[in-house]
Parts: structure tokens; sequence; C-alpha cells
């Protein structure tokens, strides 16, 4: 296997007629790949009074209680996202390239404990929890990309974007378990637009005149999103989504058809 993987390692360095951008040539790739959160919080945190609980639950009428929320970050509610996209690129030069890029970035649903409630009553806290839910998010870009070395050889690249991306509503559901409360579904982000950009570098291996594959790394960035205070802001909790900018590092494997 080690020989097999060896003689097709030099037949790609070795082959002069392989797949490379080129002046006037046109491009297309497939990607796919992984997203992993690097800063960025999904929200902020707030000390809140609450005067009475008796409107999240009858039982607890006349009962106040101090809301502490702390800060949550996209690696701790939503984990590394799945990417998936597709680019046109057009060649400047065997060395330069411009590119659409259109990608789709998702997370699943996610749960975290974000602070407490004291209870002076009590004189205790008890937890909170919040539940958000997916994070879809979709990215037009635009960009350039220089490469190095010899034509037809394997060549690392280098790769700057800007463009905008489109985040999908966010929900979050709040509970309290040992006070039985419950806030369902409540609005905490809208769908909105907010700018995108990021930085890559990668290697590019020829396979064919017309096939080619790259490896590529880099960094992402998401601007703020656009918040819906409308079910929080009673609670005193309306500052927490002033927030939702996302750093990443998205590791992608590419399959890429020169034409």
């Amino acid at each position: 296997m080690n020989k097999l993987m060896l003689c097709a390692a030099l037949c790609v360095l070795a082959s002069p007629a392989l797949a490379a951008p080129e002046s006037g040539r046109f491009s297309l790739s497939v990607l796919g790949g992984a997203d992993k959160p690097l800063s960025g919080d999904v929200h902020g945190g707030a000390i809140a009074a609450v005067p009475d609980l008796g409107p999240l639950n009858p039982a607890l009428a006349g009962v106040d209680a101090e809301l502490r929320i702390q800060s949550r970050d996209h690696d701790e509610i939503f984990g590394t996202a799945t990417s998936v996209g597709l680019e046109l690129g057009y060649g400047l030069s065997d060395r330069g390239e411009v590119f659409l890029q259109a990608r789709e970035t998702s997370a699943g649903d996610g749960r975290v404990r974000v602070g407490a409630a004291f209870v002076p009553a009590l004189n205790t806290e008890l937890d909170v929890f919040g539940r958000f839910s997916g994070y879809d998010a979709y990215t037009w870009e635009v960009g350039y990309r220089h490469f190095f070395g010899d034509t037809g050889k394997v060549r690392p690249f280098v790769a700057a974007r800007l463009g905008a991306t489109e985040t999908d509503v966010i929900t979050a559901t709040f509970e309290i378990p040992d006070a039985a409360i419950t806030i369902p579904n409540a609005p905490f982000y809208d769908k909105g637009w907010a700018v995108s950009g990021g930085l890559d570098a990668g290697v590019l291996f020829p396979f064919t005149k017309r096939f080619s594959m790259t490896f590529t790394a880099g960094l992402n960035y998401i601007g703020d999103l656009s918040d819906d205070d409308s079910a929080i802001a009673g609670l005193g909790l309306a500052t927490i989504n002033d927030t939702g900018s996302r750093v990443s590092m998205p590791v992608t494997l590419t399959g890429r058809w020169d034409f």
C-alpha cells in the first residue's frame, strides 16, 4: 500500500499536463468540510431582577429572583459545524484567479446551562438552561487566490474572501427545572445579513488535465446577528443578544474541474 501511494504521488509530481489555473479559463468546484468556532458569543451575560415569578409559574406568585446569566460562545452551544458549497473561478494567469463562492454552514440544536436564578426566599441559586435552535448560515463571497510553484505540480496557495452571510432565525427555550419554569421557543435572532470574509491557505493536487483536488484551512469571520428582544426584554435581558459574531476555522476538501 505504501509503495502504491508513493507511486501515485510521484506520478502527480511528474506529470506535465495536469489541471492548473490558466488565463481566461473557468473552473467549477464542489467543497465540503468542517467549521470549528474559535471565538464569538451566541449571547452575552447580564444580571436582572425579576420582582415576581408568578407570570412564569403561578405557584411562585409573589416570589422574587435575580437572573444571573453568563455569556456562552458558539463552540459551547453549537460546536463544530458542517459546511458545503460551490465555487466558480476565473483564471487571470497561471498563478492567480478570482472566484465567487457560495456556502451553507449548519449545526444542530444546542442545550447548555446559561446561568442561574438566585431566589432570596430560599437563599439558593437554581440552574437556568437554554436550548437554541440550529445554526444555519448562507454565505456569498468573492475572492482572489494566488498559487505558488510550477504549473502541473502540487501547488500551495493563499486566498482572501469578502462578502455577506445570511443567518437563519434562531430561537431559544429557557428552563429553570427546579422552579418548573419554561419559556418555550423565544425569538432570539431574526433572519438577517452580516458582513463576512476570510483568509485561506491550502494545497492543490492535480490528477488529470481537467480535475484536481484541494485541501484548505483558514479563518472565517461573520459579523453580529440581528437580535430579536421581543420575548426577553421583559425579563431585563434585552442586551444579551446584542452580539452573535463568529470567528471560526474552516477545514475543507474540494473537487475542482477546469474547463
